[in-house]
């Protein structure tokens, strides 16, 4: 009986943590991954895979660059590719896909005019012919030009800027400030922008936004119809081109009043569409909780017809290619940086998803995941869950197999049906995953009661220490225990130095793979060396001995993991280097001391972690590794517990957090493997430190100039080098203890 409530004990937390899920008071990474993966399905299955001949590209292509030359292109040029699309390829309506921030100066106009206003001031004749040259040299006003009268919209993006600077106008808001007051709606806020030169917003019919949405693995499945910015609303650039098709009409917020599939109409926000009124008729745009769109890709790209703009400005393409047609002027040129990952493409040019989104407004084809579907799932997760602890318990495995393999393909089919049929987007993950759960709990439960205490230390700690200790532990498990105590321990931190710069020159799946290799480098290590992996914090890496195994040899063993970490790194970067990708230094903090270490954290989310003093100076003395150049710091504490390494004492230092000062090291080699070449320099060294201790300014001087002799790539000599020079200027005092104070992290 004990057995059977357990049984049902754990399924109903089953239940209860994915109903949190679907609820959204916590969001489960794996369980998103798997509503996008039945989308992207869903959508596969259900493209129509057929060309829209309504809209077309006039594509930047690879061969336009080529041949007309690297972009931008001058605005004479664009003013006579306006000139040809309406006059001469009657295209119905244009819309930009591109931003003209800047003023163009190729004309040689700004130097002209300078010298008219200069050494030529007085030469009349110079300025009567600059004055008949100015329509024909400005290139900007001829472009504006071109663009008056026409219905052209022109794009621009949103950002947020730490400085929030913004460049160009806007045009007007779409919706005013205070359209929404009162409603809680979660729109996509920015604090700057980049936009079009004054000129051409005011020559231009309109303009629209083409900023993404993408979800949280990085593909673009919405678009937002509306952003706030200041307080106001601005539409996107597809939805400029419907309703400038559709004459302009007014924009009305649709909102389903009152609650819905258990949310409250208190919470709920009810705005569900938005609605073009028109003399057409009425046209209703889907939207979800961010006021956002669902892409209704046609298929891969090439759903649209694409124009090289090389050919549509030597006359190339046929007149009836582009007549009547709505043309969305973009780009698929890899250089122009306006590729994007969809479910339909990994490389995808952003000018055919404005297609994609256009062609289904017209057609009324967007998919529909309001914000009630969250209410809907929880009814669902309910219903299903209820059914199947009551009665799985009650079948033979024959029976309930079958019960769990048919309320699968139920919840599969009517979610296809919605999608299908109704063009609903309703999740399915947390269903799928309570009827695949509570199956495997029925049928396996009583192989979780074999070797279960082997099997409850390798879940508790597998994650943190090597296998070796796991077995270890399991052995004697009275012994183990993650509830908090204290202990005196040895912490690492280790962080990249510049991986910003390292990532933002790397793709995404080369940083992937430099991220994985260097981790898996470093964390065989720390493991090899008896250490517990805490954390990756992004590039940084947390882990400490002697816990939850003891380990009287902490300090040494996590001495040297970081002196390994810093040779293995050294031979990881010879590979990494062969493939052009840039070298990785590292900066390590180690220090030994008593820390409180167990199992912390919420209901939620648990880790195996350390906390304390000691833990805050390991990861300052990280940080000190930069301002002193070296690649392992540790501590006093760490320092005196350590015996066969040589150190280098490298300051005494006040960080922040802490009032009293502490001696920091650089461990430089285990005592077998120094190179006795460097005893001379490392005696050198200790008296430049007394020296510089003692305010003996020119001795100490002296002394690093000979080390730096001795070591011109030493970045700590300069450092005190440096130091003296300070001190000339600005004498310390009498009273002055020889520690220097930082008061940053």
């Amino acid at each position: 009986m004990n057995q059977h409530v357990l049984k049902y004990g754990i399924g109903l937390l089953l239940m209860l943590v994915l109903l949190g899920h679907a609820a959204r008071f916590y969001q489960i990474p794996v369980l998103g991954n798997l509503d996008h993966i039945a989308y992207d399905t869903k959508l596969s299955l259900t493209m129509p895979r057929t060309r829209d001949d309504r809209v077309v590209i006039l594509d930047i292509d690879e061969r336009s660059l080529a041949e007309v030359g690297r972009w931008p292109w001058g605005r004479e040029r664009l003013a006579t590719l306006m000139d040809k699309l309406f006059d001469h390829y009657g295209v119905m309506l244009l819309g930009i896909d591109v931003v003209f921030a800047e003023p163009d100066t190729s004309s040689g106009l700004p130097m002209l005019e300078g010298l008219a206003a200069g050494p030529l001031a007085d030469n009349e004749g110079f300025r009567a012919a600059l004055d008949g040259l100015r329509p024909q040299l400005d290139y900007d006003k001829r472009f504006a030009a071109s663009l008056q009268n026409r219905p052209v919209l022109l794009g621009y993006y949103f950002s947020d800027r730490g400085d929030g600077l913004s460049t160009g106008a806007l045009p007007d808001p779409v919706l005013p400030a205070g359209t929404f007051r009162g409603r809680n709606i979660a729109f996509a806020s920015f604090n700057s922008f980049g936009a079009n030169l004054p000129l051409f917003q005011a020559s231009a019919l309109g303009a629209g936004h083409f900023n993404p949405l993408p979800d949280f693995d990085g593909l673009n499945r919405r678009v937002p119809m509306l952003v706030e910015y200041k307080g106001a609303y601005y539409e996107s650039l597809s939805l400029a081109v419907v309703r400038t098709l559709l004459g302009s009409p007014k924009l009305v917020p649709g909102y389903a009043e009152g609650g819905l599939f258990g949310v409250s109409a208190r919470d709920y926000a009810g705005l569900e569409w938005l609605e073009l009124q028109s003399a057409r008729g009425t046209l209703r745009l889907p939207v979800d909780e961010n006021v956002a769109a669902l892409i209704p890709y046609r298929g891969p790209q090439g759903s649209f017809a694409y124009y090289s703009l090389a050919d549509v400005l030597a006359g190339r393409t046929p007149v009836d290619a582009l007549k009547g047609r709505v043309a969305l002027l973009g780009t698929t040129a890899p250089g122009l940086l306006d590729l994007r990952a969809t479910p339909v493409g990994s490389t995808y040019p952003g000018v055919e998803i404005h297609a994609n989104l256009i062609a289904g407004m017209l057609d009324g084809h967007i998919k529909h995941r309001p914000q009630y579907v969250t209410g809907f799932d929880v009814v669902v997760l309910l219903l299903v869950g209820g059914l199947l602890l009551w009665a799985l318990p009650r079948m033979s495995p024959m029976n309930a197999t079958l019960l769990s393999a048919g309320m699968l393909l139920l919840l599969l089919g009517m979610n296809f049906a919605f999608w299908q049929f109704a063009d609903f987007v309703l999740p399915i993950a947390a269903s799928l995953l309570l009827v695949v759960g509570l199956y495997a709990l029925n049928m396996s439960y009583g192989y979780f009661f074999e070797s279960r205490s082997k099997r409850q230390f390798a879940r508790m700690f597998g994650q943190y220490v090597p296998p070796e200790l796991v077995e270890e532990m399991s052995r004697n498990p009275e012994h183990y225990s993650m509830e908090g105590r204290n202990a005196e321990l040895t912490i690492l931190f280790s962080d990249i130095r510049g991986f910003t710069s390292i990532s933002e020159g790397l793709e995404p799946k080369q940083l992937t793979q430099l991220m994985n290799e260097y981790l898996g480098a470093m964390t065989f290590v720390i493991q090899d060396q008896r250490g517990t992996l805490d954390k990756y914090i992004g590039d940084a890496i947390m882990a400490f001995w002697g816990a939850p195994v003891d380990d009287p040899a902490h300090a040494i063993h996590g001495v040297t993991a970081a002196l390994q970490m810093q040779s293995r790194l050294a031979e990881l970067n010879s590979h990494l280097t062969a493939r052009g990708w840039p070298e990785l230094k590292i900066g390590i903090g180690v220090n030994t001391g008593t820390v409180t270490v167990g199992d912390m954290g919420s209901p939620v989310r648990k880790a195996y972690t350390v906390m304390g003093d000691a833990v805050n100076l390991a990861s300052r003395l990280e940080g000190l590794t930069k301002q002193y150049g070296v690649g392992i710091l540790v501590g006093d504490e760490t320092r005196r517990a350590v015996k066969g390494v040589v150190f280098r004492e490298v300051d005494r230092v006040r960080v922040k957090g802490k009032d009293e000062p502490v001696s920091v090291y650089e461990p430089l080699a285990m005592e077998a493997d120094f190179d006795r070449a460097r005893l001379e320099e490392l005696k050198l060294w200790n008296q430049a430190l007394r020296q510089f201790r003692n305010q003996e300014w020119d001795q100490a001087e002296l002394t690093l100039f000979n080390l730096q002799r001795m070591d011109p790539g030493c970045v700590l000599y300069g450092s005190y080098a440096e130091q003296i020079g300070h001190y000339r200027r600005s004498p310390p005092g009498r009273g002055w203890d020889g520690v220097r104070t930082f008061d940053t992290k």
